[in-house]
């Protein structure tokens, strides 16, 4: 897929609510979509000032933990998915330097995408880091497809 396909497919996902019954709920599924499929992954649910919901499943590690944080902030600096963000960058030939950002604290690799609430926008990200960058991804898309078909 291409780059705006991939947004198309996170935008399309919008909640008419999410708070932090809905964080833990999402960060569930998961965990439990990673433990079925043995994925040595971290999970991370944060807002632009907190973290809702966090888990390392085994064989994760703290490397991890930073790509997650990382990956978190481009989507959040974004306001998209850091695979979107990634796609987006190499067609230009650009990086996040041209953006002004530290790969020390961003990374444009998938596996970050935003939680969007319709008629506010972004409110958070949900982010999964230990698989190649386009599984991360894939596997937050299927959660927030279970959990938006669930109401």
């Amino acid at each position: 897929m291409d780059a705006s396909t991939y947004d198309a497919e996170e935008r399309a996902l919008a909640f008419e609510s999410f708070d932090e019954n809905r964080a833990i709920e999402l960060g569930l599924a998961l965990v439990r979509l990673a433990s079925e499929a043995g994925h040595p992954v971290v999970i991370d649910i944060r807002s632009s000032d907190r973290t809702l919901f966090h888990a390392a499943l085994p064989g994760s590690g703290g490397i991890n933990d930073n790509w997650a944080r990382r990956k978190s902030n481009t989507a959040l600096a974004f306001r998209k998915a850091s695979l979107v963000v990634g796609l987006q960058n190499k067609a230009k030939g650009e990086s996040l330097a041209v953006h002004g950002l530290d790969t020390s604290d961003y990374a444009d690799h998938g596996g970050a995408v935003p939680i969007r609430v319709k008629g506010t926008g972004v409110v958070a990200v949900a982010t999964v880091s230990g698989l190649p960058q386009v599984e991360d991804h894939n596997l937050v898309i299927r959660a927030l497809r279970l959990i938006h078909s669930q109401g």
